[in-house]
């Protein structure tokens, strides 16, 4: 298969996917308790004040009407108006999303370079005392869940050293990249666990190749054969795992901006949804969404790249 042809296809099977997920974030923030109106108007609000501000919000309409105002807003390229900040939620999360970029771009340079060296290293010595001692580094790195992780970092390197600011964004490109180091770090820990395996088993299966030996009976320097026949091959089955990782990084943002205070997608979500915050919410789940398949989708397509026997 001819590879636009695969990338239009793979394009198109995102539809369906992103329709099922507008209507999973609709609805499961339809069956919440509590409404918008009532959260906004506080105790001092009236029942006529509630249903007067209900039909206002346009959440007396039956399920399937507001549902399909949400898609036809979609289509014009508008996420409503935020009940909370009274803005449009567009404007809100285009605000946001560079921060939440920010951290994930960095989050997967840092996974990267920890993944190729290490992978590299341990596979060389394999069931050696240097592979050991990675495999069990990235046992504990699975085993630790973020937020823990990331509240130790901040009580030792920003509370007790003070090698790192505690919480913020920053201003400027280098103030903002000392600032988004340690969470960027803590999320990248646990995706470089998972990419260190999968890369390292693919090194030791590549290394076994007949055209491995071959490499090595014309001359080449075990650091030659490393680079230009090891890696390279190895590399293709890793790029999934990264992709799917990835993937994960941006769902992790939302734990990780609340831990730092990052303002970012990941915090605004969880803002909005003590809110009821629904438009709000709807916006930035599909903007999650979006952002989740279409790294899946560049995924496939560098796979397919990478590996033509993907496009058959």
């Amino acid at each position: 298969m001819d590879i636009l042809r695969f990338t239009a296809v793979r394009l198109m099977q995102l539809v369906p996917v992103l329709l099922g997920i507008t209507l999973a974030a609709f609805l499961l923030l339809r069956v919440l308790p509590g409404d918008p109106a009532t959260l906004i108007l506080g105790s001092r609000g009236t029942a006529e004040d509630i249903a007067k501000l209900n039909a206002q919000l346009g959440l007396d309409a039956p399920l399937w009407h507001q549902y399909l105002s949400f898609l036809f807003d979609l289509l014009r390229g508008s996420f409503g108006q935020s009940i909370a900040y009274r803005q449009p939620v567009g404007g809100l999360i285009l605000e946001r999303i560079w921060a939440t970029l920010a951290l994930v771009g960095l989050s997967t340079i840092i996974a990267i370079i920890l993944t190729v060296p290490l992978a590299m290293l341990a596979a060389v010595d394999k069931d050696g005392p240097f592979d050991v001692t990675i495999k069990g580094l990235f046992v504990v790195a699975m085993s630790m869940p973020s937020f823990w992780l990331g509240t130790l970092l901040v009580l030792l390197l920003s509370l007790e050293w003070r090698l790192f600011p505690v919480s913020g964004y920053g201003n400027g490109f280098l103030d903002r990249l000392h600032h988004l180091a340690l969470p960027a770090f803590v999320i990248a820990l646990s995706t470089a666990a998972l990419t260190i395996r999968a890369l390292r088993s693919s090194i030791i299966a590549v290394m076994r190749a007949d055209y491995i030996d071959t490499a090595r009976a014309k001359g080449l320097t075990v650091k030659a054969v490393m680079l230009k026949h090891v890696l390279r091959n190895s590399l293709i089955s890793t790029i999934s795992v990264l992709g799917v990782h990835t993937s994960w990084i941006i769902g992790g943002t939302v734990v990780i901006e609340s831990i730092f205070g990052i303002p970012g997608l990941g915090y605004l979500l969880v803002s909005s949804i003590a809110a009821r915050d629904y438009p709000m919410v709807q916006g930035l789940t599909v903007t999650f969404a979006v952002l989740v398949v279409v790294i899946n989708a560049l995924t496939d397509i560098a796979y397919a790249l990478a590996d033509p026997r993907v496009r058959l």
